[in-house]
């Protein structure tokens, strides 16, 4: 499902990304509108699904977790339900992506040491159905997983999607 998102709607987004615990009134006053009006925005976002919830942003490499790794994985094709389910048990999984191309899913890992992401690597290795792993360490992260700039960009130009 799609909506159409405006520039109050871009605006309201960037606030909350700069700052998840504002209080309503005072995004009301930073974007210059009504409290009802941030309001029923907010409500409109969440229940379309473009706004998915407010975690926190935690730097893994503050917590100990410095190694960060993408893992490529050929699997049995049969299997790949199973696999995932496998994958969303190990803690170390941050996210799993089904992809075309020679590796079936793009597995992104985090780890204390190159040893624990030896032993990641080792525990996926194991799941039955796995076929072959590609392991890309990531040496540095330039840009985060960003999305504001895709809906700022589509609120500049209406109608250009």
């Amino acid at each position: 499902m799609s909506i159409k998102i405006d520039g109050l709607d871009s605006a309201l987004l960037r606030e909350l990304a700069a700052d998840p615990r504002v209080p309503i009134l005072e995004l009301a006053q930073r974007l210059g509108i009504a409290r009802n009006t941030v309001q029923a925005r907010m409500k409109r976002l969440e229940a379309a699904g473009v706004v998915r919830g407010y975690p926190p942003d935690v730097d893994l490499e503050v917590i100990g977790f410095a190694v960060h790794a993408f893992l490529g994985i050929e699997l049995d094709q049969n299997k790949m339900n199973d696999i995932v389910e496998a994958l969303r048990a190990f803690p170390n999984v941050l996210e799993v992506h089904a992809t075309t191309g020679r590796g079936d899913l793009l597995v992104r890992v985090a780890a204390r040491s190159q040893p624990d992401l030896l032993g990641v690597i080792q525990r996926v290795h194991a799941i039955a159905g796995v076929k072959h792993t590609e392991t890309m360490l990531a040496l540095a992260t330039p840009i985060e997983y960003r999305s504001l700039p895709l809906v700022e960009q589509l609120t500049s130009h209406p109608g250009a999607d």
